[in-house]
């Protein structure tokens, strides 16, 4: 059921209605994730940045425990607290320490409901706690020295069963905080590669997309030409970043399909607010070079070298949208020099 609420229903699967996919990719990740949640081991979602891995954390979450907001989000800020619990001064001023005055972490809270508990980033966190996530992982309790115990179990927390944590973690991270090989054998681990296929990532960015359009309860149609120049101008600017020789002949963007996301709904609601309620390849284009440039001048350089070696001679040899994209991506470096 947790498969099926993930990757949706088929029609073999004989359901009186259709269970829609809300996430996509190989369904061996999905299934290996769910393998490792039935056990009593912790989850670690790795990979590139804009891979779904967050995502996939979110749906397993809500999927098992009917609630995803159990979370904390690991930065060079985080600290002890944050995953085991901290107090209500004013509280403790007025009662002193108590099981009142305490305020428990996202996954304190996991652990009394027996639910999961998410951590984001987990190699942005310090050594310290990620040595304390390995004492709740192992001995799935959290002891309170600040309560007095009165001969029973008041000042330890026990986890119910049900209770485990989904962390996600870059890639592109390695060597900020590793992760210590006693917290490593605390997780299964699950690399969530980049999508490279054409349809799929097509699959995904429509998706995200329809439902961008239904929250903001905006009625643009994406004409499919438009997104396959969208998603061929990524493919192109990947192949440059992989063929570049050194870090300043690349973008600085991971160009992952998440930042495919971003680019078009940057476009449609633009068109949408101060456009002609029509998605257009010049604000397709702009939309690009906007969302993508964060170095000047050496990504507007790449842009600029881009558009004058792959896409002019494509808007000459086939037409279509590409020679509204390549005058659109013009103006909007134009803007920005």
């Amino acid at each position: 059921m947790v498969r099926l609420f993930i990757l949706g229903s088929e029609r073999a699967d004989g359901l009186d209605r259709e269970v829609s996919q809300k996430w996509f990719g190989d369904r061996s990740f999905v299934e290996r994730s769910i393998v490792t949640l039935a056990s009593d081991r912790g989850l670690l979602l790795i990979g590139d940045p804009g891979t779904g891995k967050s995502w996939l954390a979110e749906l397993l979450s809500a999927a098992i425990s009917r609630n995803s907001t159990l979370v904390v989000q690991g930065t060079a800020g985080t600290t002890e607290d944050h995953i085991k619990y901290s107090w209500n001064v004013s509280m403790v001023i007025a009662k002193g320490q108590s099981r009142e005055s305490m305020i428990p972490s996202p996954i304190m809270t996991a652990m009394e409901a027996g639910s999961i508990g998410r951590f984001e980033e987990l190699t942005r966190s310090t050594s310290d706690v990620q040595d304390a996530l390995i004492s709740i992982l192992s001995e799935k309790y959290i002891s309170v020295p600040e309560l007095e115990s009165g001969g029973g179990d008041d000042n330890i927390v026990f986890a119910k069963p049900g209770f485990s944590v989904i962390a996600t973690a870059n890639s592109r991270d390695r060597g900020v905080n590793d992760l210590s090989s006693a917290l490593k054998r605390r997780f299964n681990f699950v690399r969530i590669p980049v999508v490279t296929n054409k349809k799929s990532e097509a699959e995904i960015v429509r998706f995200r997309t329809e439902e961008l359009l239904r929250r903001h309860r905006i009625e643009l149609d994406v004409p499919p030409t438009l997104l396959d120049v969208l998603l061929q101008s990524f493919a192109d600017l990947r192949a440059s970043a992989a063929a570049a020789g050194s870090d300043d002949e690349k973008l600085e963007s991971a160009l992952s399909t998440a930042e495919q996301i971003g680019v078009l709904e940057d476009a449609v609601l633009h068109s949408n607010f101060f456009g002609e309620r029509a998605l257009t390849a010049r604000t397709l284009a702009s939309s690009l070079v906007g969302s993508l440039t964060r170095r000047e001048p050496e990504d507007l350089a790449i842009f600029n070298k881009y558009l004058h070696g792959v896409v002019e001679p494509r808007s000459k040899e086939e037409g279509g949208s590409w020679p509204e994209f390549l005058e659109g991506g013009r103006d909007a470096i134009a803007t920005l020099s």
